[in-house]
């Protein structure tokens, strides 16, 4: 059988990505320029900022990824680009790219979900068994998503209000810690003890999440302390967010895991790299023989074009192309 070589696009927010990926399993090469420095001056993304610096790198990107693996555009048989969700300045410039492509060397043009590239990320590691179950955790998204063969994608359980991700940035602001939070609040909880009470959540599906009263009550608890004039424990304040965040996490996977028949559970998304979330995964999943699990490799977890490079590779084998006139989708649904 034929090898199939995809050039990969990802540009829906501050990094712009491109990759060569060979049969959605081994990457040739895989460029990412991200604008973190860029964005931590002002507290977080700013789409019109991120907007031109992906202008100035997405060439400079692509002619990379080409050079380091080796090939030319007359080995890729086609080009996979996300086209939604996400920030529409941003992916309007690697759709824009994409197509520019697709039409000057004749390749077919594969849109593709940047969630499912997330979770298709896990092909890097071992082969996806179905049914599976996909844990996408990041900060814009909170999903459980139940998939039954490649490329069917139930969504079972959601946020009601905030994304975890979203909420760990929140959390982070709150105790005045650089941007991005999230990566912050994991490092200091290991040096924390999680002894602030916090609420247990509840929600009207037993499948969903809710995340925005979590850091309203850590809000709380920081001002209940200056009144009663008591030092404030950052470390500790950050273990107990983060167990009851991560707990009430896995509570809902668990209930999937009870109530569906599944082969495999798969963690996605950028607080995939959340490292007391890969522990607590470990230490239940080995706990139930009958299902395996994958966590990605921390390269994948963040954004990254070869992960839309695996994904894409599915929808090119099953024949999903687009006309040049695609447009990108901010809330494009899987």
């Amino acid at each position: 059988m034929k090898d199939v070589i995809l050039l990969a696009l990802e540009s829906s927010c501050d990094e712009t990505a491109c990759a060569i990926v060979k049969n959605g399993k081994e990457i040739l090469s895989s460029k990412v320029a991200s604008q973190i420095d860029v964005h931590t001056r002002y507290g977080g993304v700013v789409p019109e900022v991120a907007s031109r610096i992906h202008i100035e790198n997405i060439s400079i990107i692509i002619k990379e990824a080409i050079e380091e693996a080796g090939i030319s555009m007359d080995d890729v048989d086609g080009i996979a680009v996300t086209v939604g969700p996400g920030l529409i300045g941003s992916l309007h410039i690697g759709v824009l790219a994409a197509k520019t492509l697709a039409w000057a060397y004749h390749k077919p043009l594969i849109p593709v979900q940047h969630l499912t590239g997330h979770i298709y990320a896990n092909a890097f590691v071992g082969d996806l068994q179905f049914p599976l179950l996909a844990l996408v955790v990041s900060g814009g998204h909170t999903e459980l998503v139940l998939m039954k063969e490649d490329y069917d994608f139930q969504v079972i359980g959601t946020t009601q209000d905030d994304a975890i991700g979203e909420a760990y940035d929140k959390v982070g602001r709150v105790l005045n810690l650089p941007y991005p939070g999230g990566p912050k609040v994991d490092k200091l909880a290991k040096e924390g003890t999680p002894r602030y009470q916090l609420p247990k959540v509840h929600t009207d599906n037993p499948l969903n999440f809710s995340f925005s009263g979590l850091k309203s009550a850590v809000l709380q608890s920081i001002k209940r302390l200056e009144r009663n004039g008591e030092e404030l424990s950052v470390p500790d304040m950050c273990a107990s967010f983060q167990e009851a965040a991560l707990g009430h996490l896995w509570s809902r996977v668990e209930s999937v895991l009870d109530e569906y028949d599944v082969k495999q559970v798969v963690l996605a998304g950028g607080v995939a790299a959340n490292s007391r979330l890969r522990e607590i995964c470990t230490e239940k999943m080995s706990q139930r023989k009958n299902v395996s699990y994958i966590i990605p490799p921390l390269s994948c977890c963040t954004d990254n074009a070869a992960m839309i490079g695996a994904s894409g590779y599915i929808a090119y084998k099953k024949g999903i192309f687009c006309d040049l006139d695609v447009e990108a989708d901010p809330s494009l649904e899987m």
